[in-house]
């Protein structure tokens, strides 16, 4: 059930991306008077494939355009007369070219056509959050409300030397303004060093090429440090030895064997030791502190899990912080916003070509892609996913690979500087090469959801 509202998510998301991206282009073509074929949401053939399994499940003709929705669910098109696209009919190009013809135009018409897509995402992901800045603010818990210092989830942390209970100070001497923003920027930034304190002495700990690898690999899994948090009791296992016990929802544990174990990490290091062994659990419910004995399964556990950052927000033990922005304030704020995100994304593409970051074994594809939005319907997640994508298929579009439309973009300027386009078995050979890695890179991010 997760899993399918995930991918609704997903498909919503990429329809509404797809149909105004295309939809960019459709309106560019229209105002310089060049035909529009097909207008697609999703492919009638198996992309990338244009001659196999052709056939839609739902069109209409109004005009000269063709409308309708493909069978195969990734993506989407406008074929425009003239010019070689995704359904790739190379017939048409060999006919002497018409004025309503895409090739027909002059040079910067189409420059305006190809780049309609571009524009409209990179307008559409600021737009977006813009609007969910207006609308919902900007909800983070600041770093230096996270109280109880970090508490160090992967051996990755203790290897940097990190230690349960640090306060992070800066990254790289900067001010780190939301506690989950950490890891990122560690990350992204391929951060030299982090300043934290400890007992009340400020310690500066390097960060090693080999923490930027191995995080990457990580972080989706462990998330190497999260806030520090006291065990409030959440939630029981099926047949928990601690609710058979007596413990309840809502006690707090504070002990284990008369040992003070007032933090959640404590009391999970402390009791992994102790397999199927009796203990004792000192937890207090309200005012009163009660004691109750426990017997551990093989692993070392009682069944228990804590309450989430969320919950203890709720007892007022952490406080977040809402900003809240005006129509009017929303609007840079969210322009603001757009820019980091690209900034930032440009970053991870460089770290996927860094060798020795191995971050290219980290490419995922439309698994990894639906598994980042909520296993329940969240509208506010859903928008800022969809802003981010929408500014990551502007900035994918824009890379100059034939076939995307970066490459066409290259093409135009060419031919705008020498004077004329290049010849067309080059075009041909450049769009073919242009097929393959985009075959390839679909392809290799997809397959690395698997393996």
């Amino acid at each position: 059930m997760e899993w399918m509202i995930k991918v609704s998510q997903l498909l919503l998301s990429l329809s509404i991306l797809v149909l105004l991206h295309e939809g960019g282009h459709f309106v560019a073509a229209r105002l310089f008077k060049t035909r529009v074929e097909k207008f697609y949401l999703f492919f009638d053939f198996l992309f990338p494939f244009p001659n196999l399994l052709k056939f839609s499940l739902f069109k209409f003709k109004r005009g000269e355009t063709e409308y309708g929705i493909g069978w195969f669910p990734l993506g989407g098109y406008v074929k425009i007369a003239g010019m070689l696209d995704e359904s790739a009919d190379k017939e048409q190009l060999k006919q002497p070219p018409q004025s309503w013809e895409y090739r027909s135009k002059k040079a910067w018409q189409r420059l305006i056509i190809i780049l309609g897509g571009i524009i409209v995402n990179l307008f559409l992901g600021f737009f977006i959050y813009s609007m969910t800045l207006f609308v919902w603010g900007e909800k983070y818990l600041p770093t230096e409300n996270a109280k109880y210092g970090i508490w160090v989830t992967d051996s990755l942390g203790f290897d940097m030397g990190l230690q349960h209970g640090d306060m992070i100070r800066s990254i790289d001497n900067q001010p780190i303004k939301g506690f989950h923003q950490i890891i990122g920027r560690l990350v992204i930034d391929q951060a030299k060093n982090i300043e934290i304190e400890r007992n009340s002495e400020r310690i500066n700990l390097p960060v090693s090429d080999s923490f930027v690898r191995n995080a990457i690999k990580r972080i989706k899994k462990t998330g190497i440090i999260e806030p520090r948090i006291p065990f409030y009791v959440g939630m029981f296992s099926p047949d928990s030895p601690a609710q058979r016990a007596g413990i309840q929802t809502d006690d707090q544990i504070i002990g284990l064997n008369h040992e003070p174990t007032p933090f959640f990490d404590q009391f999970f290091e402390k009791i992994s030791l102790l397999k199927d062994q009796n203990i004792d659990v000192t937890i207090l419910r309200g005012q009163d502190t009660l004691h109750f004995p426990v017997h551990t399964t093989s692993e070392g556990k009682i069944g228990v899990g804590p309450q989430t950052i969320k919950d203890l927000e709720k007892k007022g033990i952490f406080e977040f912080k809402v900003q809240e922005y005006g129509f009017f304030s929303s609007i840079p704020a969210g322009f603001n916003k757009a820019v980091k995100v690209i900034v930032d994304y440009a970053k991870q593409l460089k770290l996927m070509f860094s060798p020795k970051t191995e971050a290219y074994k980290q490419v995922g594809g439309f698994k990894s892609i639906a598994g980042i939005f909520p296993a329940e319907w969240n509208w506010e997640a859903f928008w800022n996913l969809t802003a981010f994508l929408s500014l990551v298929l502007a900035f994918m579009n824009f890379l100059p690979i034939p076939m995307l439309d970066g490459g066409y973009m290259i093409f135009i300027l060419y031919e705008m500087i020498v004077g004329k386009p290049p010849g067309e078995k080059f075009m041909e050979y450049a769009n073919t090469i242009g097929f393959i890695i985009t075959l390839a890179l679909l392809l290799y991010a997809n397959l690395n959801d698997f393996f």
